[in-house]
């Protein structure tokens, strides 16, 4: 998988907490990796997520089965690296979607959502992570929970929570 979208998203912070709860809570090995543009917020942000119940011989996602593109910026620079047949989901408010792409292609409203039922985008990133796992069923969203758990302070707890809810809800919406 490939997490993309601006500095600031949290899609880094998302692909981590992916990662661990698949290593830790499920009991499968995963490899994450990220490059991101000079700007600390702002900039081009890519995190590469490998699960597997196999051993990994490669850390790099070199063509995704699943590729999640949270702004146009990296829509337009990482589009093309989807394996034909693989899934893309976007974010619809951020994300305009060309035809051309070779894969199935989700466009969920996660930031009008967010922001309309939590009020606060900071959960942006755990939304999406909910979604992604509703879709691609990889990780369950009780081992998310629990690595959210080692990694969120506590008096954020209920808002991440709330937030994967929606998330696992919009991406359930979507393979119905």
């Amino acid at each position: 998988m490939v997490f993309s979208g601006s500095g600031g998203q949290g899609v880094i912070t998302a692909a981590i907490i992916l990662a661990e709860a698949a290593v830790l809570y499920d009991g499968l090995n995963a490899i994450q990796s990220q490059s991101y543009g000079a700007e600390a917020r702002g900039g081009a942000t890519r995190s590469d997520i490998i699960i597997s119940d196999t051993t990994i011989h490669y850390p790099k996602v070199i063509q995704p089965n699943v590729l999640v593109c949270l702004t146009q910026a990296a829509y337009n620079k990482f589009y093309s690296i989807i394996r034909p047949g693989g899934l893309l989901i976007s974010d619809s408010r951020y994300v305009q979607t060309e035809k051309k792409v070779d894969a199935q292609q989700k466009e969920i409203a996660l930031y009008e959502t967010v922001l309309e039922k939590i009020g606060k985008p900071i959960v942006f990133n755990i939304c999406m992570l909910g979604a992604v796992s509703a879709i691609v069923e990889v990780v369950s969203p009780e081992s998310i929970m629990k690595a959210l758990e080692n990694r969120i302070p506590a008096d954020f707890l209920d808002m991440n929570r709330k937030a994967l809810d929606i998330g696992i809800e919009l991406g359930e919406a979507t393979v119905r």
